[in-house]
Formats: C-alpha cells, sequence, structure tokens
C-alpha cells in the first residue's frame, strides 16, 4: 500500500479557502473541505507511525480550522493551512513535533515553543555552568544541514540573576528553543515528502535527548523522576 501524500488539488483548496474566507463559502464547500481534512489526517498518521521507529510518540493531534478570533483584529473564521503536532510519550522525553501545510509556506518546527518558567530557568542554569554540550550538538554538520540555527524569542538583555558578559549569554538570553525548516509546494506534493519530514525529525534527536536529560535531573546531574 502507498504512503498517504499531500495532494495539489488539498493545496488548491487551501489557496481557495484563503481568498474566500467566509462562513458562506465555507458552508458550501464543507464536504470537500472534509475530504481533504481526512486525506491529510492519514498523512499524519503515516508520520507518527514512521516516528515511532526511532522515537516514542504518545498522541497526534490535528488541529481545527476554525480560528479563535475573540481576541484578535483579524476576523476570518478559517485557517489557511492545515497544522498537525506529534507528542513525545512519557515524563521523561520532552520537546515536540510540528506540521505545518501551507501553499508557499510549508514548514516544519520542533523543540520547545513555550517552556515553564521552571524549565526555561533549569535550562538556563545549565547553559550558564556548561554550555558546550548543547554548542556541540546544534553545530553538528548533519544537524545543521537539517535544522539551520537556533531560532526563538530572546530577552534584550539577561534574565535577572545572570552575568550580562557570560560568555553563552547569547544562548541564556533565549525563552524559546525551537527550530524550523521551509518547503516548498513542489517538495510537499513529491511522494517522498513523508520520507523527508521523517528523516528531519529523527535529526532533532540528540538535542531532544540533551534537553530532556536536563530537564528531568537538578544541577548534580541528579534524576528529578521518580
Amino acid at each position: 500500500m502507498l504512503d498517504p501524500i499531500i495532494t495539489k488539488e488539498t493545496l488548491n483548496f487551501l489557496i481557495q479557502l484563503k481568498k474566500n474566507n467566509n462562513r458562506e463559502w465555507f458552508t458550501e464547500n464543507k464536504t470537500e473541505f472534509k475530504r481533504h481534512e481526512q486525506h491529510v489526517k492519514a498523512f499524519f498518521e503515516d508520520v507518527a507511525t514512521k516516528l515511532g521507529t526511532h522515537d516514542e510518540i504518545e498522541k497526534t493531534k490535528m488541529f481545527r480550522i476554525y480560528r479563535d478570533v475573540r481576541f484578535s483584529k483579524d476576523k476570518t473564521p478559517y485557517k489557511a493551512h492545515l497544522a498537525g503536532s506529534f507528542s513525545r510519550a512519557g515524563a521523561q522525553r520532552r520537546g515536540g513535533y510540528y506540521i505545518h501545510i501551507k501553499p508557499g509556506e510549508s514548514f516544519l518546527a520542533t523543540g520547545f515553543w513555550n517552556p515553564s518558567k521552571e524549565d526555561l530557568l533549569r535550562i538556563r542554569k545549565e547553559l550558564e555552568q556548561d554550555a558546550s554540550e548543547m554548542r556541540e550538538i546544534i553545530s553538528q554538520e548533519h544537524f545543521k544541514e537539517a535544522w539551520g540555527d537556533l531560532q526563538g524569542d530572546e530577552l534584550k538583555t539577561a534574565p535577572k540573576g545572570f552575568d550580562k558578559a557570560h560568555k553563552d549569554i547569547d544562548l541564556i538570553k533565549k525563552k524559546q528553543f525551537i527550530f524550523t525548516r521551509k518547503f516548498t509546494d513542489n517538495q510537499v506534493l513529491s511522494p517522498n515528502f513523508v520520507s523527508e519530514i521523517n528523516d528531519t525529525f529523527a535529526a532533532i534527536r540528540p538535542f531532544f535527548d540533551y534537553m530532556s536529560d536536563v530537564l528531568t535531573t537538578n544541577l548534580n546531574g541528579e534524576s528529578l523522576l521518580e
């Protein structure tokens, strides 16, 4: 049986949805939307199966097409993309995977989008003590070919209690630790796209292993898990 793929018809539907982002049009085309949604959901489930060959996935989530417009100036009711996330299993496995399918703007993302206050302090304390292991991981050629450079929001200056002259202050200032990889429509439509996703996500594993170890131990390396 062939692996599910993202089709040109699905991308075209998302283009039309962006042009006709109103309830009347969507209601008229809801049956077609449901067909594309199920197709992409099957694609995400295939990704999860492949992730399971080198990681343990606890949950696969496909995000709803409906936008929450309560606090947004943009009142268009629907997203012009389809997206899914994959949660790693167990308290000892940190990090997550994300896929964003949008004509001309598709990408993968991974890492730590919104670490808790406690997790962020623990990461910063680790980097203050020794950032060499993280730097070695994210500078590896194979890693950079897959993910490029570390991204994420950061403070303008040193966090409270940290030395602004610290040699690793560029990492300590980070509020997020994320990586993204963009894909063209031709890449998204390729029958090899699911394998490319899997290989790209697999390349993040050394970073996940490092961060998981940091976030499940104290500064002495003692486990915080029961």
